[in-house]
């Protein structure tokens, strides 16, 4: 993923040590003619069509290994882009920051767009997803403005993790897309999940404010 030029990414994920070895070993292996660009663009038409994708699995479920495919494209180019352009020694960070993170912005609201509309999902719930996916996102962009710190990830869990979370979830679909809370009765597993992922996302929205508001009150104590 492309970086800003002026700060420090903090990747703490489960994944992050293994898969940046794998994606430098692609990346040294890709055609001159392959470009960070082109996989920065294939990464949003991928996450379009998981989207479509989710949409149609409403009236066919076979859609939902469409879903699976284009999740792991989608990671193939926006987990490469950045790596590509740092191996070749071809960046540039501010042009592919903004650009890299507007379309992610993109992306993910195509995705829970599809989401909302597939049944899988309460359209309610998939917008309050998109609200804490976007209020994290804020607050992550302004922290790296303020504190010159890029943080990728939090318990753990990183763009990569939510994506094989979701491909299992997606996987499981195919059986039965409901889920058992036994006095509280069955209820859709993806309602279930984004709950979760909302109440998580916004954990880690107060975690960060509270954490980087005391950070830079230390940086510029009051006179």
């Amino acid at each position: 993923m492309a970086h800003h030029p002026a700060h420090v990414r903090s990747h703490g994920s489960l994944l992050a040590p293994s898969e940046k070895r794998l994606l430098v070993w692609i990346a040294h292996r890709l055609p001159e003619g392959v470009t960070s660009d082109h996989l920065t663009l294939l990464a949003l038409v991928a996450m379009a069509v998981a989207g479509g994708a989710f949409a149609v699995s409403r009236w066919d479920a076979r859609a939902l290994w469409v879903v699976i495919a284009a999740l792991a494209v989608n990671w193939f180019g926006d987990s490469l882009d950045g790596t590509l352009a740092r191996v070749r020694r071809a960046e540039r960070p501010r042009y592919g920051f903004y650009v890299d993170h507007v379309l992610d912005i993109v992306g993910i609201s195509l995705l829970l767009t599809g989401l909302a509309c597939s049944g899988f999902m309460t359209p309610i719930v998939a917008l309050a997803l998109l609200v804490a996916y976007l209020l994290v996102s804020a607050e992550v962009f302004l922290a790296t403005a303020a504190n010159g710190v890029f943080r990728m990830s939090f318990l753990g869990f990183g763009p990569t993790e939510l994506r094989i979370l979701l491909a299992i979830g997606a996987f499981a679909l195919s059986g039965d897309p409901r889920v058992n809370l036994g006095m509280f009765g069955r209820y859709r597993l993806f309602d279930v999940g984004g709950t979760i992922a909302a109440v998580g996302l916004a954990v880690a929205l107060g975690a960060a404010v509270a954490a980087n508001t005391r950070a830079l009150a230390r940086m510029e104590p009051r006179r």
